[in-house]
């Protein structure tokens, strides 16, 4: 594990600029990549969403990009419409989303759509670890903490994760619905999330191995689906963490480092560094288990339900509850490995490792 570590860590700055290339690509599409502060809607347990403030409504990327509040003056329209225009507004993302959603839900059979239905979150909600494992989806989404996601993923070789991919999206698709005042979202939702790749597999895989022309195609695009929605959740998930002033400090307030003073995040940064989707494993897994902490956490708190340490997590992998990190403080942090290493010393030292 350690070796491609090193590797990827001792890269020049360069060398990962493709990394930082690909988001002006993301915002010029209407996405942005950093956490929205707009909206102050979250549910307690009571599950009744409160409303943001005027002056956050007009400060939001959304309302900021709209056609209602972003009318250049003539003078300047000319000029700026080809340098600072989005490629697809809010609006077309919306829309494509919505619609990706309902086409592939509309291939899905009646009875396990009839099952998998989002509900709405309540006293009525699964508490025990089983009925948890197999419930549908909820608005506000269900706290799923690392443990119970490895409880539910090992035993079923991540057949179970693949139900957790489409409850989480399904989740988020719902929660923008209901929050967002124009409706609008920015990810398919778990039918139209999962289900190309699911497709995609089934279909070029077997075209694949019987060497029919576009199988490999077909995997391929499947699996570049799958990862820009990857991306996509990391990206919303800190978001999520933004979303308002009294969830942020809760979740994020106090986050550190190994040997740091929590005096030092004082600012939180959002958690997850959205383009580690994208490296190679265990990097990609790393940042994973890190979505699956912090949203599970979001939620946790959102509905009102008390604490209960992952140890997993918090414990036995405190890279995963940690603030974030550079590949660079990861790699010369083994006290922030495993449950094991949190007493060796920190490779300070090496003039490659500094930031």
């Amino acid at each position: 594990m350690i070796i491609p570590l090193l590797i990827l860590a001792t890269l020049p700055q360069s060398g990962l600029a493709w990394s930082q290339s690909i988001w002006p690509l993301i915002r010029d599409a209407g996405v942005t990549s950093t956490p929205s502060r707009s909206c102050a809607t979250y549910y307690r347990s009571s599950f009744t969403p409160l409303c943001s403030s005027k002056q956050d409504e007009e400060m939001s990327p959304l309302s900021l990009s709209s056609p209602e509040t972003s009318k250049p003056s003539s003078s300047s329209a000319s000029s700026s419409s080809s340098s600072s225009s989005p490629i697809f507004s809010e609006e077309d993302i919306s829309k494509f989303c919505k619609g990706t959603n309902a086409f592939w839900k509309g291939l899905v059979i009646e009875p396990v759509r009839n099952y998998v239905e989002i509900r709405q979150g309540g006293p009525d909600s699964p508490t025990d670890i089983f009925s948890k494992l197999i419930a549908p989806p909820e608005v506000p989404g269900l706290s799923r903490p690392v443990w119970f996601t490895v409880l539910g993923s090992v035993p079923t070789a991540l057949g179970w994760y693949g139900y957790y991919k489409f409850s989480v999206e399904e989740e988020l698709f719902q929660h923008e619905l209901q929050t967002n005042e124009n409706g609008y979202v920015s990810g398919c939702g778990g039918y139209g999330t999962l289900f190309p790749f699911v497709f995609g597999i089934l279909l070029g895989f077997p075209l694949s191995l019987l060497h029919v022309p576009g199988g490999e195609l077909i995997l391929q695009s499947a699996g570049l689906w799958i990862l820009a929605g990857q991306v996509n959740l990391y990206r919303r998930v800190n978001e999520l963490c933004f979303d308002d002033e009294a969830v942020r400090k809760e979740l994020l307030s106090g986050l550190t480092l190994p040997g740091e003073a929590k005096e030092n995040n004082n600012d939180p940064e959002p958690p997850l560094h959205a383009w580690w989707a994208l490296l190679p494993p265990p990097l990609d897994v790393v940042v994973g288990l890190r979505q699956v902490h912090f949203l599970s956490e979001y939620w946790r708190i959102v509905r009102g339900d008390p604490y209960d340490k992952d140890i997993i997590a918090e414990e036995l992998f405190p890279f995963i509850s940690s603030k974030r990190f550079t590949l660079k403080e990861f790699v010369r942090k083994p006290s922030n490995w495993f449950w094991f290493t949190t007493n060796m010393k920190d490779f300070d030292n090496i003039d490659i490792l500094k930031d």
